[in-house]
């Protein structure tokens, strides 16, 4: 063949694969100059000594203080959140340098994964200020100690964390506060900054500003921030948690009279509230779309939509109630299909007679719709003395939660229940400090296995074509498994990265249900195509097969390979 026709072919194909960007226009958000000169470059993991997700001698017999395994699924979201308000996670206090708030980064992503967690949920924006370089609105106080001064020297925290938690094979899930736009009536703020800007915008509540959510304005503004970073950043979720309207403070008035008589429409002030939000959520869940139309977009509200003495429809708890307290209507956003997933904050025990956590499980297992049903677990409350419910005093006590969500969910299609597909642990210290060991005994009993995020088949359920022409070479100090990129499938995906299980025996046939035969899910990056099994024993014969995975999670047909 010609050289030119050649090249003329690749160039063709290349394009195919491409996935297509819709032809929309962009809602308005402008984006700042920010200085240009990159952070140093950072040394990458070669894929040769990439290190299994789980060590072959705990396959099977798990360590003897927590002899009673907990059945794995292969999918399950696990993730943290990591927050960046106040300095709570991440970075551990403001003005670090660059160097030290990337070291601190890496080591909590290094930490969750050696725990096998697949996910980490970011705050990126904490009150209308931002902790990456492409943003209309401020740096943030948090990360460099004054509002609105770069990091010294310069690079962007937002493409560097994801592009670390994508090369661990983890995704990156960008949280955003809502309604705040300073965090307190001390908050020193940028000259630019848009309570500034536009004071007509906001509310004087609990001595900060927050945003009117009744002014039109506020949720077009709202939105194009997050377009904006969806379509800036290589973001796998967009993540909203329970601040719409603010809880109530005693003696003060939330004072929205004024947007209300101009955009009341007819409806109550609570209703119009509630109708507020809502077309938020739909505008956000539309602007997201618009852009990258793989991106998640998941809410973490408090965990009770409304009590059974409030609505036959409710719990049979006796708690704080998100429709009424912060007029958000969370369970008509998972059943009419607005969200993606939805992270019910069950911050109690299973002992707690007011809200207690098996109760609050199976009601949102019959009340999420389609979306994911992920809880968001109180990990700050074990062990802490002012607790005044014993049961955080349990060293098992996640541990007897995360039993509780695989146990219903074996039976929830019997039942006609959305199962629970994973957790999110609030937050990051929390499990860092390790109190009473949990997270020694979910690293040791439930999460001593890999697991896969689920899949979502409404935003993607066609998997990539299978990888091609592996081969298996016995080296020095292991096996070393390689092979090539399938081309694209016909939705135009290509892999994002690869799984790669192991069985024992040169017939055996590899189950990829199990998870305890995976190995390790490589980096994203597909130009990663080899792997040495350094925990193989020399005396031994093994079957490999690797899986090509797309962004979505969705998985080939596996190619299998043996030891001769």
């Amino acid at each position: 063949m010609p050289r030119f026709l050649y090249l003329f072919f690749i160039g063709i194909l290349f394009l195919t694969c491409q996935r297509p960007q819709p032809d929309v226009a962009r809602i308005p958000a402008p984006v700042k100059t920010r200085p240009t000169t990159p952070a140093p470059a950072k040394p990458t993991t070669p894929p040769d000594v990439l290190k299994p997700l789980v060590s072959a001698d705990s396959l099977d017999v798990p360590s003897p203080e927590y002899a009673t395994p907990i059945p794995a699924p292969k999918y399950e979201f696990r993730a943290v959140w990591i927050a960046t308000v106040e300095n709570i996670d991440w970075p551990s206090k403001k003005g670090l340098s660059s160097e030290e708030q990337q070291s601190e980064f890496t080591y909590l992503l290094d930490y969750y994964r050696q725990t096998n967690f697949n996910a980490v949920v970011v705050q990126v924006r904490a009150a209308a200020d931002a902790f990456y370089a492409k943003s209309p609105e401020p740096w943030s106080e948090w990360l460099t100690g004054q509002q609105g001064r770069a990091p010294e020297p310069f690079y962007d925290p937002m493409a560097f964390m994801i592009d670390e938690t994508h090369q661990r094979g983890m995704e990156f899930h960008a949280w955003l506060n809502l309604d705040r736009g300073t965090f307190g009536p001390k908050s020193v703020i940028t000259p630019d900054h848009v309570s500034r800007q536009h004071p007509e915008w906001f509310l004087t509540y609990g001595g900060r500003k927050l945003f009117n959510l009744g002014l039109p304005e506020v949720r077009t503004y709202v939105a194009a921030v997050t377009a904006n970073i969806v379509r800036e950043y290589d973001v796998d979720g967009i993540h909203f948690d329970d601040y719409f309207y603010p809880y109530a403070i005693d003696g003060q008035v939330l004072r929205d009279d004024e947007a209300y008589r101009q955009h009341y429409n007819g409806m109550t002030k609570n209703d119009w509230r509630r109708d507020n939000v809502d077309k938020l959520i739909l505008q956000l869940r539309d602007s997201i779309r618009a852009v990258k139309p793989y991106v998640k977009f998941g809410i973490s509200p408090f965990g009770v939509w409304k009590n059974q003495k409030a609505d036959p429809d409710g719990s049979p708890t006796n708690g704080g109630q998100s429709f009424y307290d912060i007029y958000a209507d969370t369970r008509k956003w998972a059943q009419k299909g607005w969200i993606d997933y939805i992270v019910p904050q069950i911050y109690f025990t299973t002992e707690f007679e007011r809200v207690p956590y098996r109760t609050m499980v199976d009601w949102w297992q019959q009340n999420c719709g389609r979306a994911h049903l992920y809880i968001g677990h109180g990990a700050y409350r074990v062990g802490n003395p002012r607790e005044r419910d014993a049961a955080w005093r349990d060293p098992m006590q996640m541990t007897t939660q995360v039993r509780y969500n695989r146990q219903v969910s074996e039976t929830a299609s019997l039942a006609n229940k959305q199962p629970v597909l994973g957790s999110v642990y609030f937050s990051a210290k929390s499990l860092v400090n390790n109190p009473l060991g949990i997270r020694d005994s979910l690293q040791k009993g439930a999460y001593r296995l890999p697991a896969l995020v689920p899949q979502m088949s409404w935003i993607d359920s066609l998997p990539p074509l299978p990888v091609q022409n592996l081969t298996l070479t016995t080296v020095t100090g292991g096996n070393m498994v390689a092979w090539q990129s399938g081309l694209c499938a016909s939705d135009g995906d290509t892999a994002r990265c690869f799984a790669i299980y192991r069985v024992e025996g040169r017939r055996a046939m590899v189950n990829l249900t199990d998870p305890r035969n995976m190995l390790i899910i490589s980096p994203w990056n597909r130009a990663v195509t080899q792997f040495t099994d350094r925990t193989a024993d020399p005396k031994k014969r093994y079957t490999y097969a690797v899986t090509a995975l797309d962004r979505l999670h969705n998985e080939s047909r596996a190619v299998v390979v043996r030891v001769r």
